[in-house]
């Protein structure tokens, strides 16, 4: 059985990890002005465009996902040949239309797939999976490596099936950004009203940084730190007493909004990297997706672990 694994562009892993895995990306394009690119997670031109546009325009930037006919036409003329059962995982539908297209494309694909398949030598049938993640960023990309796990350990489809759905609801994401200006003004771009005024001003003008939490297609504050560093160091602190309670995977993502040699020097990210290591968990960094940067601004910091219901102290 030949398993195929398919994320969005939004999905923060590293590149590497993308290329020796063969995970299929379903890109999002971002427009700013006149100036558009196709993030195909290449650390090296998002950042550059970072520098170039999303840091003074990013956000008035327009996101465009594949739509339903581009990932249909993916599917048919490369993935129906490539593989015999696609699980493909998509950010949280509360926040992006790609889980909807990407179901709708389905029907179509399955209803297409078996000339395209037969002209290629195969006669056996095709099977697609579409997965809501019910997270983002850093935070989806926790069930694409136990995806990834799972098809390298020889599960079987209805195995991997299984336990993605169950992750899919035990994933937590949090999330500490540096300009709640830019999150408001970002939101009000986009007629989203989850960050107000008054709470960036008072956020801006005190320093207090609210920790966001991912978690089941739902975000929200579950804490308000003085100040950037003390919040990320918080937020380190707390992931490291999950990982020593026990987590469902033993893997920790985190992305970063710039380069990784700035997220290395954060307070408290040397002491969860060893935490990690002491309890034989993985920490896989990235640079963030450029579909995040824009929406929750330069130098956020997102992280993702899959656990049982917990408090944020």
């Amino acid at each position: 059985m030949r398993i195929g694994i398919v994320v969005d562009s939004a999905c923060d892993l590293p590149p590497d990890f993308i290329a020796t895995h063969n995970i299929v990306l379903l890109p999002i394009t971002v427009r700013i002005g006149e100036a558009v690119l196709a993030d195909h997670r290449d650390e090296q031109a998002t950042l550059s465009f970072l520098h170039a546009h999303v840091a003074e325009h990013g956000a008035e930037a327009e996101t465009i996902p594949f739509s339903v006919n581009q990932i249909r036409d993916l599917f048919l003329q490369q993935l129906v040949i490539d593989y015999d059962h696609v699980f493909c995982m998509t950010i949280t539908k509360t926040r992006s239309p790609i889980h909807d297209n990407a179901l709708q494309a389905s029907f179509a694909i399955l209803n297409d797939y078996k000339p395209v398949r037969q002209a290629a030598g195969y006669n056996s049938p095709f099977a697609l999976r579409v997965l809501d993640t019910q997270n983002l960023f850093a935070a989806q990309a926790v069930t694409a490596v136990e995806a990834v796990r799972l098809r390298d350990s020889n599960a079987s489809v209805q195995q991997i099936r299984e336990r993605l759905e169950e992750l899919a609801s035990n994933v937590h994401g949090y999330m500490v950004t540096r300009d709640l200006y830019y999150m408001r003004a970002r939101a009000r771009h986009k007629g989203d009203r989850s960050v107000g005024l008054l709470s960036a001003a008072l956020g801006s003008a005190l320093d207090i940084k609210p920790v966001l939490h991912g978690y089941r297609g739902e975000t929200g504050p579950v804490a308000k730190i003085k100040g950037f560093d003390n919040a990320v160091q918080k937020l380190f602190a707390v992931v490291g007493q999950r990982v020593r309670a026990g987590l469902m995977t033993p893997t920790v993502c985190v992305s970063y909004g710039g380069e990784l040699d700035e997220l290395r020097t954060l307070p408290g990210y040397a002491q969860m990297k060893e935490v990690c290591a002491g309890h034989g968990v993985t920490v896989y960094e990235s640079v963030m997706s450029l579909t995040g940067m824009v929406n929750v601004g330069k130098g956020a910091v997102t992280v993702g672990f899959a656990d049982g219901p917990h408090r944020f102290e």
